[in-house]
């Protein structure tokens, strides 16, 4: 698995980028009303490509297909997983040979309210117990929308039990100097992915 992580969203020229991706993904990076929400479109989408030929050896703009539940997929490459994710603070995307979801959140001030929604009872311990509690609940929200991301589900109306069942791998890396916390979920137990 290759994961990569890009927290330089305001370095690189908007307008080039633009005219080196699919014309499918300028609509997409188009779509966005705010320049940051063009840029972190456009970034994962470099990052993917970069993924792709690093560990694939695929050159070009990929295009993309999409699951039941909008899940996107690599047209042509059914045997190839990714998952792009992008917050504020940084971009990130997963590939590899299994299914994987991954998401980066920035650290942002604590909602006892949001945790006691979205955490189970045994979640909602580990937060109050934590020296940041801002940092332990999006520790915790960061590995369920991997997981979810994983499945390609997303946001279910019960959040509180997406962690109860075993299975996936999480790797969780917490860039607090940055201000993200990002999570991959995969299938499987491996140990064979580079940062």
């Amino acid at each position: 698995m290759t994961i990569l992580i890009d927290h330089h969203i305001d370095d690189f020229d908007l307008q080039a980028a633009l005219a080196d991706i699919s014309e499918q993904r300028r609509q997409q990076a188009l779509q966005f009303k705010f320049e940051l929400g063009q840029r972190t479109c456009v970034l994962a989408y470099q990052l993917l490509k970069r993924a792709l030929r690093q560990e694939f050896g695929i050159a070009g703009n990929p295009l993309f297909e999409y699951g039941p539940h909008g899940k996107p997929r690599l047209a042509g490459y059914p045997d190839i997983h990714f998952n792009l994710s992008h917050c504020r603070e940084a971009v990130a995307c997963a590939v590899s040979r299994r299914p994987v979801g991954i998401d980066v959140e920035s650290v942002r001030n604590y909602k006892d309210s949001l945790a006691r929604y979205t955490m189970s009872d045994d979640e909602l311990q580990l937060i109050y117990a934590a020296e940041r509690p801002d940092v332990a609940f999006i520790r915790l929200w960061t590995m369920k929308e991997a997981r979810l991301k994983l499945t390609g589900e997303g946001i279910t109306d019960n959040l509180k039990t997406v962690l109860a069942a075993g299975g996936p791998r999480f790797t969780t890396v917490e860039r607090i100097d940055r201000g993200y916390v990002y999570t991959v979920c995969e299938e499987g137990q491996t140990d064979d992915y580079t940062i």
